[in-house]
């Protein structure tokens, strides 16, 4: 019997593949992983084709906050619209 648990990069990737994009707050709100920037470099640096943007969040407080969203590149258009080069 296989009760491994998933490695947060696992968890990572089938979010990406679930949701096409994931931020900070997504991943520690509904993964737990504080760190989700760490594990994005991790998944590239073992050659992940994995592109960010800047986008802008609402806050707790309503203050408009940058976040970076994450993706695969091949979900770039899907994720960003096609007006996005």
């Amino acid at each position: 019997m296989d009760n491994k648990k998933p490695t947060q990069c696992e968890r990572i990737r089938k979010y990406l593949q679930d949701f096409k994009s994931i931020t900070w707050r997504q991943g520690a709100n509904d993964l737990g992983i504080a760190r989700v920037p760490n594990r994005i470099c991790e998944m590239r640096k073992a050659g992940e084709e994995i592109d960010d943007v800047w986008v802008k969040v609402k806050n707790r407080y309503g203050e408009s906050c940058d976040v970076k969203k994450y993706f695969y590149s091949k979900d770039r258009e899907k994720v960003l619209g096609k007006e996005v080069g």
